[in-house]
C-alpha cells in the first residue's frame, strides 16, 4: 500500500521499506509501502445522476486500492439529485465521504449541523501530508470563519494559470452538427438573422434524422432556477457584464440578452423549440446526442465526450463542431468563464464514516502527484510507457479512448474517469495531442476564456438575504420556459415585465448591493483590481 512515514507515525504502525519492480502479466507493476494497516471500504456519495463508472474492475482503481486499501463503493441518485441528498441529510445517513457542486446550498446546512468533519483537523491528526500536497491559496479560500476548512475541490485553477498556460479552455461553446451546417451553407450565425434562417433552413432540409425528428435547438436541462443555455451561457456569449460602474451588474436585464431572448421565442412560436428541450435530463439527452438529433445547441463540450466519439467513430463528418454563434450587437468577442480557484465539485468527509483516518489519506493520495498520474495517465505499463522521461499513452489504449469511451472506462479507467480530484493545471504537463474528436471544440474556446471567479458571488442560503436570492433564482426557473414559449412578443413582454416586479418584492436591490460588497471582498481576497 502506498503509505507516508509521518502518517504511519502518528498511527504507531511500523513501516516497512519499498519493494522493487516486478514483472506480472507483462506489465511493470509498482510495489509500493506497504503497513499493516487492513483493508476497508468506503462509501462514496456522488451527487450527480449521470456518474455510473464503477470501482474495482478497472487498472486505475485496483491501482488505487492497492496503492492505499482503500476499496470504494460508489453511491449516485437515481432520479432528483437534491431530493435524494435532502433525504440523507435529513434522516442523518450521509454516506462516508460527500462528492457534490462547490455552490450547492447542502453544503452550508452540513457545515453548520456539524454533520461533516473539518478537513484540517484530520490532516494534523493522521496525515499531515495533506499540506504538502494540497495548494495554499486553494485551502486559504475554502477556510471558512471558524478557521476550517470542510472541503477541497477538484479543477480549481489560479490566477495565474491563466497568464502562464495558452490552452485553458472554457467548457461553454455554441455547437452544429457538422454534416448539417455544411449542407446549408456554412452560413453566420453571429447575428439574429443569421441565426434563425439556419435553424429554419435546418430544419426544412433535414426533418429527420435516421428516422427520427430533427430538434433544431438543443439546450441543457431545465431545472428549479433555469437552464445554464438559455440564461449564463447566453449571456457570456452576448459578452455581457458582470459589473458595471463598481457594481454587481442586472445580466438579466441587459437589452443584448432580452435581444436574443425573443429570437428563441420567435423560434419557438414558429416550432422550433421542441418539447424534448423542456423535460429532457442528461440521460435522455445524451441518447440524443448519440443519435445526432440536436442541430445546434448552447451546450458544455465536456458533457458530451464519449457521445462525441461514439459519433466520430461511425461518421466523421456528423460530429458536433463549435463554431462562432450569437453576438451582441457590436459584434464583441465572446467572454467565457473558464474554472476558477472554486474548481468544479467538491469534497467532504461525512462523521458518520468510522475510519476518517483512511478517508484523509486517500484524500492525500488521490490529490498528489502520484494519484493525479494515476487518475489521468492510468497505470504505467498497461495504460502508457516512460520514454525519455515522458509518459507516453499506449497506441492501442489511446485509440480506445478517442473511439469508445465507456469500454476504456471499464478496462481502463484513466482519463479522469474518477475526477473528483483531478487536477486540470498539474495533468497539463502530461496532456498527449488533442483528439480529432474533442479537439476542435476545446481550441475554439482559448481565445475567449477569461478568469472570472471575481463575479462568482453566492450568497449563505441561511442568511436572509441569501435566501432572498434563492428565491428570485427558483422565480426565473418558472418564468424563463414561459419566455421562450410565449405565444407573442407582447405577451413575453408582459410576463418579464411581471418577473421584474416579483423579484423586487423578494428584495432583489438589497440582494444586488450583499452581491456588490461580496464581488468587492472576493476581488480583495484574489488581489485582483
Amino acid at each position: 500500500m502506498w503509505r507516508r512515514i509521518g502518517t504511519l507515525a502518528l498511527l504507531g504502525l511500523f513501516l516497512g521499506g519499498c519493494a522493487g519492480k516486478e514483472e506480472i502479466g507483462g506489465s511493470v507493476q509498482n510495489m509500493e509501502e506497504t503497513s499493516s494497516e487492513e483493508p476497508v471500504t468506503l462509501d462514496w456519495y456522488v451527487n450527480f445522476s449521470w456518474f455510473t463508472t464503477p470501482w474495482g474492475e478497472n487498472a486505475v482503481s485496483k491501482k488505487i486500492t492497492q496503492d492505499t486499501g482503500v476499496n470504494i463503493n460508489f453511491i449516485t441518485p437515481k432520479g432528483n439529485e437534491t431530493e435524494k441528498f435532502n433525504a440523507l441529510i435529513s434522516s442523518d445517513t450521509l454516506p462516508d465521504i460527500i462528492t457534490l457542486g462547490w455552490w450547492e446550498p447542502q453544503i452550508d446546512e452540513m457545515i453548520e449541523q456539524g454533520m461533516v468533519y473539518a478537513l484540517n483537523e484530520l490532516a494534523d491528526e493522521y496525515d499531515p501530508y495533506f499540506w504538502e500536497v494540497t495548494t495554499k491559496q486553494v485551502c486559504d479560500w475554502y477556510t471558512r470563519e471558524d478557521g476550517n476548512i470542510y472541503c477541497y475541490p477538484n479543477s480549481s485553477y489560479l490566477a495565474e494559470d491563466y497568464e502562464k498556460y495558452d490552452n485553458i479552455g472554457s467548457n461553454q461553446t455554441f455547437l452544429v452538427r457538422k454534416d448539417i451546417y455544411e449542407a446549408i451553407g456554412s452560413p453566420d450565425i453571429t447575428t439574429p438573422e443569421g441565426f434563425m434562417e439556419a435553424v429554419r433552413k435546418a430544419a426544412e432540409m433535414f426533418p429527420e434524422v435516421d428516422g427520427q425528428p430533427l430538434i433544431p435547438i438543443g439546450a441543457h436541462a431545465f431545472t428549479f432556477k433555469g437552464c445554464d443555455s438559455f440564461d449564463q451561457f447566453l449571456q457570456n456569449f452576448l459578452a455581457v457584464p458582470y459589473e458595471r460602474d463598481g457594481k454587481y451588474y442586472d445580466r438579466y436585464t441587459d437589452e443584448e440578452y432580452i435581444r436574443w431572448l425573443k429570437v428563441f421565442r420567435q423560434l419557438g412560436e414558429e416550432g422550433y423549440l421542441k418539447e424534448d428541450i423542456f423535460i429532457d435530463q442528461r440521460t435522455q439527452m445524451e441518447e440524443k446526442i448519440e443519435k445526432g438529433l440536436y442541430f445546434c445547441m448552447l451546450y458544455q463540450r465536456t458533457d458530451l465526450d464519449v457521445q462525441q466519439k461514439i459519433r466520430y467513430k461511425n461518421d466523421p463528418n456528423s460530429v458536433y463542431i463549435a463554431v462562432d454563434g450569437p453576438k451582441n450587437s457590436r459584434g464583441d468577442d465572446y467572454v467565457l468563464p473558464g474554472t476558477g480557484i472554486s474548481g468544479w465539485t467538491v469534497t467532504l468527509i461525512s462523521k458518520n464514516c468510522q475510519n476518517p483516518d483512511r478517508a484523509i489519506e486517500l484524500f492525500s493520495y488521490l490529490i498528489s502527484e502520484e494519484g493525479q498520474k494515476a487518475i489521468y495517465l492510468g497505470v504505467e505499463g498497461v495504460t502508457y510507457d516512460m520514454v525519455d522521461g515522458e509518459p507516453i499513452i499506449k497506441e492501442d489504449v489511446l485509440e480506445l479512448l478517442n473511439t469508445d469511451r465507456k469500454e476504456y472506462d471499464r478496462i481502463y479507467g484513466g482519463d479522469d474517469a474518477y475526477w473528483m480530484f483531478q487536477n486540470n493545471v498539474m495533468q497539463l504537463k502530461w496532456n498527449p495531442p488533442l483528439s480529432a474528436p474533442l479537439g476542435q471544440m476545446a481550441q475554439w474556446t482559448y481565445p475567449y476564456t477569461h478568469y472570472l471567479e471575481q463575479y462568482t458571488v453566492d450568497l449563505d442560503v441561511n442568511s436572509k438575504l441569501g435566501y432572498a436570492d434563492m428565491k428570485i433564482k427558483e422565480l426565473w426557473g418558472g418564468v424563463l420556459p414561459r419566455l421562450l414559449l410565449a405565444p407573442s412578443e407582447e405577451e413575453f413582454d408582459r410576463i418579464f415585465a411581471e418577473y421584474v416586479e416579483k423579484r423586487e418584492e423578494l428584495g432583489f436591490a438589497q440582494v444586488m448591493e450583499e452581491k456588490t460588497k461580496e464581488m468587492i471582498k472576493i476581488k480583495e481576497k484574489l488581489g485582483l483590481d
